[in-house]
């Protein structure tokens, strides 16, 4: 009874600090948006499945900045790029904050993760360290380890086809893990790669808005885990122990190897041989077992979904695909497999690799930020602790910067005599994130992205699966609910282009690699 009791005492503050705030609040003139419903606000409004479509819906209504309350939660869609670019990039010393997850923060333990982290000292020599190793003048080294584990990719496709969505996400596992830690991951079954992929997966769902309304509520964590209702503790729970495992297990194996003498070079090796020996280190040891599992999380979920994606564009679109290899076997040739030296005379893959960030953006909304302050804006007051999302899917969805937008189209981002047209907005912008909360693994991203698509594209021939009447089937680009949207599952036939193809994966195979 004590404890109903308890619960009931802290609600009823909570719901007096709410009134107060509501009717403070109302007499600022806060952006248009919704009209919620007293105390609750639009919580009711807020949909589970792909928010950026209902929140693009909004801005079209109200205008390019929106606002919502969410019990008792301002928050504000940004709809066009002026917008975004006025807040994230003009005032980021205002709005450089991100708002804390109850789920993922204080009960899953995320707080390691620099992405997570409140804008301030903490994040900076978090972010600072990760940055050294992945800026763009720092990616080329890890080009081996590309082509490596693109190779691996063409002779898994060439094996077993209908498997490439797990063939995609075990090649991007291969390379991060090569790279971060100088592990070499098994093709299958892998418990590095599993443990991950769980952790990312659940971390994903659990910070959707409105997935979990102790997220919006905060007090109602301390619930106890036996009162119905109250299955976020479960969930919590069982996410806390992948998270904890996918921090700590690669980080003591390298350690580990370093002591035996068997290490193989990777970043946690490299900054953990940089520190002094007579000094105490825990706080770079820390900072660098940060920095490993940070490169997984940041990169694990949403370059493996854009490389989803690009399996399903080349599908749907086989004019484009057949321009891409054309392109291919000019510059390249049948003999051997494009490689870091032949990207800057492919104009048609880069532009096809833009079209990807472009088509369907991975992080819809972004990563929100946080007003770390009272601000204005066009007359319009954000108060401080206001959660503000960039609607990415509608800004690269706008017709009058890309006409046609919901059609696949690397030709837009090309000039009449198929040279990069720099003057068309590069999708970048918008889908690694904004201001100083850009994503610092952007150039890594990119160099991985490059290395499977134009290795694929050299080899394979993607097409929807037929039927036995030989009819292709249908595709259509459905993506999934998420802070990281993946495609729904679908099916394609990959086949090899050529016996010479053929060849060429079996004779690229190369430990030396």
């Amino acid at each position: 009874m004590s404890l109903i009791l308890n619960f009931l005492f802290v609600s009823s503050i909570y719901l007096l600090i709410l009134v107060r705030d509501y009717l403070r609040r109302r007499r600022q003139t806060l952006p248009p948006g919704p009209k919620g419903l007293p105390f609750v606000g639009n919580i009711l409004d807020m949909p589970y499945d792909k928010q950026w479509l209902t929140f693009d819906t909004w801005s079209k209504h109200y205008g390019d900045i929106v606002h919502i309350n969410v019990l008792g939660r301002h928050m504000i869609i940004l709809g066009s790029f002026q917008a975004i670019t006025d807040i994230f990039d003009k005032k980021s010393s205002i709005f450089s904050g991100r708002p804390r997850s109850t789920m993922l923060n204080d009960l899953v333990g995320w707080d390691w993760s620099f992405t997570l982290m409140p804008y301030g000292d903490e994040w900076r020599k978090n972010r600072r360290a990760f940055h050294q190793h992945f800026q763009q003048s720092a990616v080329s080294r890890y080009n081996t380890i590309y082509l490596r584990e693109s190779r691996n990719l063409l002779d898994m496709l060439l094996t077993e086809p209908d498997g490439f969505l797990h063939h995609l996400r075990q090649t991007f596992a291969g390379t991060l893990m090569g790279s971060a830690y100088g592990i070499r991951v098994s093709k299958k079954d892998d418990p590095y790669v599993s443990i991950a992929e769980a952790a990312m997966h659940e971390a994903s769902e659990v910070t959707v808005p409105g997935a979990f309304l102790v997220n919006e509520l905060p007090i109602l964590r301390y619930i106890p885990k036996w009162f119905p209702g109250t299955r976020f503790h479960k969930v919590a729970t069982h996410l806390k122990k992948l998270s904890d495992e996918m921090l700590n297990r690669p980080f003591e194996a390298v350690k580990q190897s370093l002591r035996d003498g068997t290490a193989e070079p990777s970043i946690t090796a490299t900054l953990l041989q940089s520190l002094p020996a007579d000094e105490d280190n825990a706080e770079a040891e820390l900072i660098a077992k940060r920095v490993g599992a940070s490169a997984y999380a940041a990169g694990s979920d949403t370059t493996v979904a854009e490389c989803h994606v690009f399996m399903l564009a080349m599908a749907m679109y086989p004019g484009v695909q057949k321009r891409a290899q054309a392109e291919l076997d000019d510059v390249v040739g049948p003999t051997r497999l494009p490689d870091f030296s032949d990207r800057d005379s492919l104009p048609y893959i880069n532009a096809l690799i833009k079209e990807l960030s472009r088509w369907q953006p991975i992080v819809p909304l972004g990563l929100p930020h946080e007003s770390m302050e009272d601000d204005e804006y066009r007359g319009y007051f954000i108060p401080k602790g206001t959660i503000v999302f960039g609607n990415t899917w509608s800004i690269l969805h706008d017709p009058d910067e890309y006409p046609e937008p919901d059609v696949f189209k690397p030709e837009r981002f090309l000039n009449p005599d198929g040279t990069l047209n720099h003057d068309v907005r590069d999708p970048g912008f918008a889908a690694f994130g904004y201001g100083r909360r850009v994503c610092p693994g952007r150039y890594f991203s990119d160099s991985s992205l490059y290395s499977i698509v134009s290795s694929v594209l050299a080899t394979f021939d993607i097409k929807p699966k037929t039927d036995k009447y030989g009819r292709p089937a249908h595709l259509e680009p459905i993506m999934m609910p998420g802070i990281i949207s993946l495609p729904a599952p679908f099916e394609c036939d990959i086949k090899p282009r050529s016996t010479a193809a053929v060849d060429l994966i079996r004779g690229s195979l190369d430990d030396s690699l």
